[in-house]
């Protein structure tokens, strides 16, 4: 239990280190709102709290901030090595058994990997240790926000993310105890972890040796997840292209994220291969591509574009002090921080000549902000983006421009991330000096080229569809065949 003058005391530290590094705090909620609710929940805390406690007054501050990337990190216990090689030892948990949807505020079952047969695909999950879902998911949709006041981003993530809710209240379990509903029946099922049986893994093992290793292969396929990027927990490629018509007139590039991986090489083979195929049509899928590198979606824009362009406007931070913070004390060991310390009259001075005060009193940092042309392998023909809720960060910043532009077609639902910008950037986690809870804080005010005059919303698709529950069951995707339905 930590005392409440400690907790108070946390409360001023964060409003403090928001003020001193996140630019543009009062770009959806107004200086004196924010300032009410900061006192307020100090005034709330009149006893000691466990850390959980106080992340649960806290959190839905900063989230009223509405900026995604800026959050309070909810307490968990850390398990050693030991103690998580020895968990995974027992096998399968009782969540992984399942893939789960959040539709229509209620939680389904849509593929079962478990022991238990019978559950069906499209069963409703009622509880889960007396726990209904949809209490779990709405309290904590409290606790962060997505950028602005749109709803996609948290009803996208929130299957996702109901699993860690669960597990920050209730740790990690080796049984469930399920309430499910199919067809207006009921069933209480319990659900252990489990391992393979011996004749499983014998039978794993059998074929593993049946299997022939090319060493040729094998160094292509090393070399495809070097250059693609490679997620070893989905076992996927980060960036793929394919070509979905006999005749190569239709490609569907699919960028799961923009992180890891060779993105120069991937995208100018890939456009190189379009080009040299003569494809009429790219569909670009951004669904669920929660962001990354700014200078991967700046040279992405380069193959997309159809003239020279402009990427951002002018990016806000509070100060030099405030971007060099960011940069430099909150990330990394004390080793790390020793070495930055030493390097640290360098970097200050570069930031001397590339932030600026302007006219309006503001500091700003020029990135991306010049005419750029186009590559010479750029696209040419028709484009389409498939976007969603968990399209977010610079996906959307990256939609912005095609939207802006005109360059796109847009299909599925709006975006999580906000249309006319996002404060991301250097993003340090400042611990909390009594809770010791962690806070994570953008620095940079990104602001595309393109803008919307309306406030606080994504990027809106031009075609709108929404996958139901049965398309998703049967692994439908009801908004690539519309795309595929366009084509002559």
């Amino acid at each position: 239990m930590i005392p409440a003058n400690a907790l108070q005391k946390d409360v001023d530290f964060a409003h403090k280190k928001l003020q001193k590094l996140h630019p543009n705090l009062d770009y959806y909620i107004s200086k004196e709102n924010l300032n009410n609710q900061f006192d307020s929940v100090k005034k709330t805390i009149n006893k000691a709290l466990t850390p959980l406690e106080f992340y649960k007054k806290i959190s839905p501050v900063v989230a009223a901030v509405k900026q995604g990337h800026s959050y309070v990190l909810p307490p968990q216990k850390a398990y050693t090595k030991r103690e998580t090689k020895s968990i995974t030892k027992k096998g399968i948990g009782p969540f992984s058994q399942f893939d789960f949807t959040y539709y229509n505020d209620k939680l389904y079952v849509v593929r079962n990997k478990s022991y238990n047969k019978e559950i069906a695909a499209g069963t409703e999950v009622l509880s889960i240790n007396g726990i209904k879902p949809q209490e779990l998911i709405n309290e904590y949709s409290h606790y962060f926000s997505s950028d602005g006041f749109n709803t996609t981003f948290k009803k996208e993530l929130a299957a996702k993310r109901f699993v860690s809710y669960f597990t920050i209240e209730n740790d990690i379990k080796d049984s469930l105890h399920y309430v499910f509903k199919y067809n207006d029946s009921i069933k209480n099922i319990t659900i252990k972890r489990f391992k393979l049986d011996s004749l499983d893994l014998k039978t794993k093992k059998i074929r593993q040796k049946k299997v022939v290793i090319d060493k040729a292969k094998q160094r292509i396929l090393e070399k495809k997840k070097r250059i693609n990027g490679f997620d070893k927990n989905t076992n996927t490629f980060i960036r793929e292209l394919h070509f979905i018509s006999k005749d190569s007139s239709i490609a569907l590039l699919k960028i799961r994220g923009f992180k890891d991986g060779r993105f120069r090489k991937f995208y100018k083979m890939c456009f190189a291969e379009l080009q040299k195929r003569k494809t009429k049509t790219l569909i670009i899928d951004l669904r669920n591509n929660g962001g990354g590198r700014l200078s991967e979606i700046v040279h992405l824009y380069s193959y997309l574009a159809d003239s020279s362009s402009i990427f951002l406007k002018k990016t806000e931070v509070v100060s030099r002090a405030s971007l060099f913070e960011g940069v430099y004390f909150n990330k990394g060991n004390a080793v790390v921080k020793t070495i930055k310390t030493l390097f640290s009259p360098i970097v200050y001075s570069y930031l001397l000549l590339t932030v600026h005060k302007e006219k309006d009193g503001k500091n700003y940092f020029d990135t991306e902000t010049k005419p750029q042309p186009i590559n010479e392998k750029a696209f040419k023909g028709k484009l389409y983006v498939l976007i969603n809720g968990g399209s977010f960060s610079a996906s959307s910043i990256l939609s912005t421009n095609l939207k802006g532009s005109k360059r796109a077609t847009f299909v599925g639902e709006e975006t999580g991330g906000d249309y006319n910008g996002t404060v991301a950037g250097f993003m340090p986690i400042v611990k909390l000096p009594h809770s010791k809870l962690n806070l994570r804080i953008g620095t940079m005010n990104f602001t595309p080229f393109y803008q919307s005059p309306v406030h606080g919303r994504g990027i809106f698709p031009d075609v709108t569809i929404i996958p139901t529950l049965e398309d998703q069951i049967r692994g439908n995707d009801p908004e690539l065949d519309w795309i595929l339905k366009q084509q002559p």
